[in-house]
């Protein structure tokens, strides 16, 4: 095995000398910029790889006071919804002809804002993140680097941002609810702080009051933020002797801990309890009966946070916006009329 410290990383020269061209083309044929006849630039990075030789993104950034990094900061990649919308920003990024950093901060606002700090440091040319505080976007609105809010947002109006219609899908998932005469619909949700939370308990509300029932605030169920928390509060709640007929989990996660109680107290959905989801995640059609859902395209909102935010970086001059995507739902057998 050689000797680590007689190791040394090929350089651009020799890449030219191996392609038998100047330095300047070899530079232009791998950075992607300027004019290079196609067997030329083949011929470039071919020589590249066979050499070992890779592009220092950082020198390039810093020669040419422009970069080609886009730094991606997510809540939790153990939750499908984040790992999809990553791979979204990561699809997107490679079309565009950009490099992306992820970062996963665990939901945490003081690791959110260490990797706010990574991702200056390497000086990216942006970031998209799913914020869990307002220290995201202030932050990096401080040190002049362009920020796009995906999922929620802590600074509506200030920075983009690319959201789902969070409102509008849960009132119309609800309204299939109370069509089929449920009266006691209980909505199981984390938080009522993020505008995710917020527009999911507005859209119930919209509903509710749309069927003239007065909205009981007991049936705002509020849950931990992991299956097992959710689990037991799904089980305290339909325990209870006057317990709902439906329940709406505001996301795949609190879906799976009430699906988890029901099953365990020998509930069958939908006969006893009819059950759907906001999120969509790949064991909902594997049960059965399948669970009722409203789907979001993860992976269409990381691809959009990032057009939107090389939109920015085009033209920072543009007035913040909001981009909106519509939801779907997919119906499956978790909903029925209620016995009683």
């Amino acid at each position: 095995m050689a000797d680590l410290s007689e190791l040394r990383r090929p350089t651009i020269k020799e890449v030219a000398e191996a392609a038998g061209v100047s330095r300047s083309t070899a530079s232009r044929a791998l950075a992607g910029n300027g004019y290079v006849a196609g067997q030329v630039r083949e011929r470039v990075r071919e020589a590249a790889r066979d050499l070992g030789y890779v592009v220092d993104a950082t020198a390039r950034s810093l020669k040419q006071q422009s970069s080609r990094l886009i730094g991606v900061l997510v809540s939790d990649l153990t939750n499908a919804f984040y790992a999809d919308l990553a791979s979204g920003a990561a699809r997107e990024c490679r079309a565009r002809g950009y490099t992306m950093m992820l970062i996963d901060d665990s939901g945490s606002p003081d690791d959110e804002l260490e990797a706010a700090e990574a991702f200056v440091a390497l000086r990216v040319a942006g970031v998209v993140g799913t914020p869990v505080s307002a220290g995201l976007a202030d932050f990096l609105a401080r040190q002049r680097t362009p920020v796009v809010e995906v999922d929620r947002q802590f600074a509506e109006g200030v920075v983009d941002a690319v959201v789902v219609d969070n409102r509008e899908a849960t009132r119309v998932t609800t309204e299939h609810l109370l069509a089929l005469g449920h009266r006691r619909i209980a909505l199981f949700i984390d938080e009522t702080e993020w505008t995710t939370g917020r527009d999911r308990l507005a859209g119930y509300s919209d509903a509710i009051a749309a069927a003239g029932i007065e909205l009981d605030s007991a049936l705002v169920f509020p849950t931990g933020w992991d299956v097992d928390a959710a689990r037991e509060a799904a089980h305290t709640l339909l325990s209870s002797a006057n317990r709902p007929t439906a329940i709406f989990a505001a996301n795949n996660v609190l879906a799976e801990g009430a699906w988890r109680a029901a099953a365990h107290l020998g509930l069958q959905v939908p006969r006893d309890l009819s059950l759907v989801s906001f999120d969509d995640a790949p064991w909902m059609s594997m049960v059965t009966p399948g669970l009722t859902s409203i789907s979001q395209d993860a992976g269409e909102l990381g691809a959009q946070a990032i057009a939107t935010l090389l939109e920015r970086i085009a033209d920072a001059s543009l007035p913040p916006r909001t981009v909106i995507l519509s939801a779907a739902i997919t119906m499956r057998g978790s909903t029925s009329a209620p016995l009683n």
